[in-house]
């Protein structure tokens, strides 16, 4: 038989107590600045106070877009198609980088992804407002006046898209036209002979 023997705790001092309260506090405070000493990601704190404003969009893959003229039809360009478009595009400072002087043909699927995304978005006559992120535009390489890991911000109206295949053949009939324009009254003057007089 056994018998348990009980040994009584000694009491914990206050003063244990309170060093270990302090203890956790400090400790719970510089967490706290450390967190705070972080860098913030600019382009992280722009797309999340934008993406609060009335009327704009989030995509999956994170462009962000605000109908400013809805358009009409329910097509819409896919990446086998070249848009008509006038556009202007700005740093978020506002700076202008580019502008269409007239409406510009633009294959879909030969801009940056997040112009690509936005096009295939857009109905005929529609205009659209789209900030690209750096991921979906020229990531952290500067082009020309774009630094590197800018936010892009398009204002795009798109006037019509056609297919590649619709433009080759186009293409196509207008040189067959201009060539037997020249060919039926033979070679222009002056081509392939001397200057007269010599």
């Amino acid at each position: 038989m056994s018998s348990v023997t009980a040994v009584p705790l000694q009491p914990t001092k206050r003063r244990v107590l309170v060093y270990l309260w302090l203890g956790i506090a400090l400790a719970l405070c510089g967490a706290v600045a450390l967190a705070q000493m972080a860098p913030v990601d600019p382009v992280t704190t722009y797309l999340a106070k934008n993406k609060r404003d009335k009327g704009v969009v989030q995509t999956e893959s994170g462009l962000q877009y605000k109908i400013i003229a809805p358009g009409s039809g329910d097509a819409r360009p896919t990446a086998a198609d070249v848009a008509l478009v006038n556009y202007e595009g700005k740093l978020t400072d506002g700076t202008t980088f580019d502008k269409s002087q007239q409406p510009s043909p633009l294959p879909v699927a030969g801009v940056v992804p997040g112009f690509s995304e936005a096009l295939k978005l857009m109905p005929k006559g529609a205009k659209y407002r789209f900030w690209i992120k750096p991921s979906l535009g020229y990531g952290d390489k500067a082009s020309g006046p774009i630094p590197a890991n800018s936010i892009l911000v398009f204002d795009v109206e798109l006037l019509d898209f056609i297919s590649e295949t619709q433009l080759r053949q186009m293409q196509m009939q207008q040189q067959m036209m201009q060539q037997q324009g020249a060919a039926p009254g033979g070679p222009p003057p002056g081509a392939g002979g001397p200057p007269p007089g010599q």
